[in-house]
């Protein structure tokens, strides 16, 4: 299966993902004030890959000058509903619909794998200010929790794809599978936790890209398996999903 197809799958499912996906938490954004050394109350910004908004929304409320940067329809319908405020504009990181030095924060939430590196980053150089800052992140699995750990096995199983290690990349292979080689680049990693209902944790799993593109009769029937197997592990259907937020922050010279 391809990237594009993935990529475009979430705009028929975007009420689901905004309604089921994981957002970010507050440390998140105070480890990106400390590596930047700078607060983002006033700083000026574009969520780019913005999707439904949720990390939009955060960098908003945080003080940011944010524009929403999305490439598909069903997610910035999604989004600006959300955020009637932010401002969105129609495109992607290999290609960004903004003005050369115009930004001191540009930032990827979930969304950098889907950019072609080679064209993002020197789009993202460009845009920036000297000084400013690229951030990218996403929620990891937490493989040292046995059920998350197991679940992903099946998840992957099911997708066809192969599962991912659970053994994290070192700082420098994680700055080199990102394309970043050769800028000053700070890795972190936080730690969080959300509890759930469990039709909100199935409704996350079935909001994934691999599963948008599979057929509905299929997933429904792992959804249902997996359903039972949680009821086992929280009877009270109430899910305590764990994350590890896997940092990027990328200084412009």
């Amino acid at each position: 299966m391809t990237a594009v197809p993935r990529a475009h799958s979430f705009n028929k499912s975007a009420a689901q993902y905004a309604a089921s996906r994981p957002s970010y938490p507050a440390a998140l954004f105070n480890v990106i004030e400390e590596l930047t050394g700078r607060p983002l109350a006033g700083a000026r910004g574009a969520d780019v890959g913005a999707g439904t908004g949720i990390a939009t929304a955060l960098l908003h409320e945080r003080g940011v000058d944010v524009i929403a940067v999305e490439p598909g329809h069903g997610m910035a319908v999604q989004c600006r509903s959300a955020l009637p405020a932010v401002p969105i504009v129609r495109g992607d990181g290999n290609a960004l619909p903004l003005a050369d030095t115009s930004l001191d924060l540009i930032t990827y939430a979930q969304s950098w794998q889907w950019t072609d590196t080679e064209r993002s980053v020197p789009e993202a150089l460009r845009v920036l200010c000297p000084g400013g800052a690229l951030a990218i992140w996403w929620n990891t699995t937490a493989f040292d929790v046995p059920w998350i750990a197991a679940q992903h096995e099946r998840i992957a199983h099911h997708c066809g794809v192969k599962p991912r290690s659970g053994t994290r990349p070192n700082d420098s292979d994680a700055i080199r599978l990102a394309g970043l080689r050769g800028l000053p680049v700070t890795r972190r990693q936080v730690r969080w936790s959300r509890t759930v209902p469990l039709d909100t944790h199935l409704a996350n799993i079935s909001s994934r890209s691999a599963f948008l593109v599979l057929g509905e009769t299929r997933n429904r029937a792992f959804l249902d398996d997996e359903r039972t197997r949680m009821r086992g592990n929280f009877p009270d259907e109430m899910v305590k999903e764990t994350y590890v937020v896997d940092l990027l922050v990328a200084a412009r010279p």
